[in-house]
């Protein structure tokens, strides 16, 4: 009975992860590839911050979401170098712990839930597939 509970257990924990990573991976994408792709004036008109910093830096956060994305689902889809999931959480909350001090030093709070909700995600998935269910 133990076996089977175990097995329950971490059955629910494969799903929760898989989870957690196909919303990060299309939420970041989606976000990734609008940064990588629209004028800077309509992204500052959609978000405000592009325009108070250089393109390039809005850019980079477009290629860093985009390959963070990348990185949640097709090292452990392809298993090829699957701990590089790892890493793209690892990113990815790095990321989300600065979008987080640029809002709060912008004033701008009423953003904040979205990216704690990011934060935990990637935390989420980079605690669960290094310590829960390792790779």
């Amino acid at each position: 009975m133990t076996t089977t509970t175990l097995n329950d257990t971490s059955g629910r924990w494969n799903i929760g992860l898989w989870v957690a990573q196909i919303l990060l991976l299309l939420l970041y994408a989606f976000a990734g590839f609008m940064k990588l792709t629209q004028p800077i004036p309509d992204l500052a008109a959609m978000m405000g911050w592009p325009g108070m910093v250089p393109t390039a830096l809005v850019r980079f956060i477009g290629l860093a979401e985009v390959a963070g994305a990348l990185g949640m689902l097709l090292p452990m889809l392809t298993k090829i170098q699957p701990r590089l999931t790892l890493l793209a959480a690892l990113g990815l909350s790095v990321l989300q712990v600065c979008a987080i001090i640029w809002h709060m030093i912008q004033g701008e709070f009423s953003v904040l839930p979205v990216n704690l909700v990011l934060l935990s995600l990637a935390i989420l998935v980079l605690w669960g597939r290094r310590s829960k269910l390792p790779l």
